[in-house]
């Protein structure tokens, strides 16, 4: 299945080479299926829709351009040929997707900020609902997970940036969910206060 997939033009199954080795995982599990679709002009979160809604196929997760379908002891030839010729007219139609939001992230470590409170300190400390426009610079007093992969881009104590604002309002607009932020659409952002307008901490 995962070669049958390697060979689907717009297609790379993520692989050994990509998880295993030094400073990555010790090894690799091959039945959850990461699906990069780069090569193609969908997002993870189109295909999934679209894999759903046209071959009623559910993938495990999907994020702004990958999908993981999750093979098991129960699938066979049958089941698998299902999502290959799903995948094979996913890519064959590709380019009669609308045009998505472009999510903005050069690298993943663009998404390290500075620690400058404790976590504890500033998430139940007093705390104001900014603009994101104005969240620059701030000190975030919440947690902010894109699921999936469901891993914090922002932990309550980091001072806020551009780049991580810019990633996080961009890739909401491509379908990202943020299910614990105080503002799931992210036009605000909970950081700490700086005035007397502040919420009380909890």
């Amino acid at each position: 299945m995962r070669a049958e997939v390697e060979a689907v033009d717009g297609l790379h199954v993520n692989g050994r080479d990509d998880f295993v080795g030094e400073g990555k995982a010790a090894d690799l599990d091959p039945l959850p299926v990461v699906i990069d679709l780069a090569g193609l002009p969908v997002t993870g979160y189109q295909a999934a829709d679209w894999l759903r809604e046209e071959h009623h196929l559910d993938v495990h997760i999907s994020d702004h351009r990958r999908i993981n379908t999750q093979l098991t002891h129960a699938d066979d030839r049958e089941t698998t040929a299902r999502l290959l010729a799903a995948l094979r007219e996913l890519a064959a139609r590709a380019g009669q997707f609308p045009a998505s939001p472009a999510v903005r992230l050069r690298s993943p470590a663009d998404l390290r900020m500075e620690q400058t409170l404790l976590p504890r300190d500033a998430y139940f400390g007093r705390h104001e609902d900014v603009p994101v426009s104005e969240a620059e610079g701030r000190v975030a007093a919440e947690m902010i997970t894109p699921y999936p992969p469901g891993i914090p881009t922002v932990l309550p104590g980091e001072r806020l940036t551009r780049t991580v604002l810019d990633y996080l309002r961009s890739g909401v607009a491509a379908g990202m969910n943020l299910p614990d932020a105080a503002s799931p659409d992210l036009t605000t952002v909970r950081a700490v206060a700086d005035g007397p307008e502040a919420l009380g901490g909890g």
